[in-house]
């Protein structure tokens, strides 16, 4: 009897991970991808010059293809040039750019691609559920996300009539049409803040952008410790906030306002009457102002009492990496005008 060849079905989304020393979560994120369903995928890894198991790792699932970033060319960031290598790879209609350290819902692929054609979007991110463990983590994740939601609400980046564009690079879904036709990675190859790049870019161009919280899709824990939350935020924060100083001092300044009628309370010059309701008043204000963040009511409340003076030093620390022009990230050091400074392949 002839045996019948199964030809392989030609993916419709290629999805791209770059990866740098991950082996404390990669393999979790391949496990949570390979098991995929309702969409014809092909995934691709890609080694950033890892130090540690990062490669071994990806290379003990079969389905996955693991690549090379390559040398980092002159004026590129290691995350844009380890992306472009896996788009080299890339056969399928869309792309998905997401980060070893999310992990994804059972068919959440699937549900992302019908959603992106059901609004017309031609790039769809996501920001995922933020898990924390560590206390600098719990008091501090839930205030800058709630900056975030304020600096990028999300329904503006979502309307073609606003201007506002914005992505999260640990969820990107793009048609790779609209990718190619903005230029890639390439076009944004200095940018640090490369996921909110390029969405401005895809935006300018005319396309649709959607972006919404999506925990019903994916999640991840972004920093492990207290070391890696620091210098991540530090990277990042000036280049989020147009004018990260006044934010700082305003975030401490609305912080100190309770504590502010506590001590005019203790020392006798407000009334007893009133004092209370005031400071009931201000820590209500702080607690709403963070719970857009969709954290849980624990972590509102230690981001009011203890995350909102730690933002406001992450603030002026990016700021000043900033300032002096020359911002690590992980054994490398980028110019704050885009590209490596201090080599570390």
């Amino acid at each position: 009897m002839p045996t019948i060849e199964t030809v392989p079905q030609k993916p419709v989304v290629s999805v791209i991970i770059p990866a740098k020393n991950e082996e404390a979560s990669l393999g979790a994120c391949l496990e949570s991808l390979v098991g995929q369903s309702g969409v014809a995928c092909e995934i691709i890894a890609v080694d950033d010059h890892s130090t540690d198991r990062t490669r071994e790792i990806a290379s003990s699932f079969p389905e996955v293809k693991v690549v090379e970033a390559g040398p980092l060319p002159d004026g590129w960031t290691g995350k844009n040039n380890a992306v472009t290598a896996g788009v080299r790879e890339a056969t399928g209609e869309w792309l998905l750019f997401t980060d070893a350290d999310t992990v994804h819902v059972p068919g959440s692929l699937g549900r992302a691609l019908k959603e992106a054609e059901e609004n017309q979007a031609d790039m769809l991110s996501y920001s995922p559920e933020q898990i924390a463990v560590t206390f600098w983590e719990m008091a501090t994740l839930p205030v800058v996300f709630a900056e975030l939601a304020r600096q990028y609400p999300p329904s503006k980046v979502s309307d073609p009539n606003s201007p506002d564009a914005a992505a999260n690079g640990q969820y990107i879904l793009i048609r790779r049409e609209a990718y190619d036709a903005v230029g890639g990675h390439a076009a944004i190859a200095g940018e640090i803040l490369e996921d909110v790049a390029l969405a401005r870019a895809v935006k300018a161009s005319g396309r649709t952008i959607r972006f919404r919280y999506g925990a019903d899709a994916v999640r991840t824990r972004m920093y492990r410790n207290y070391a890696q939350l620091r210098d991540g935020w530090t990277k990042n924060l000036a280049l989020l906030f147009p004018h990260p100083g006044l934010l700082a001092w305003k975030s401490l300044l609305l912080w100190l306002l309770p504590w502010i009628v506590l001590a005019l309370a203790v020392a006798g010059v407000l009334k007893e009457t009133w004092w209370g309701p005031m400071l009931v008043a201000c820590l209500l204000y702080l607690a709403g102002r963070i719970r857009r963040a969709n954290f849980a009511t624990d972590m509102t409340i230690l981001g009011a009492l203890f995350g909102m003076p730690m933002f406001a030093y992450l603030l002026l620390r990016s700021k000043r990496a900033h300032a002096k022009g020359t911002v690590p990230w992980k054994g490398r050091v980028y110019s704050d005008k885009g590209g490596l400074v201090v080599p570390g392949h």
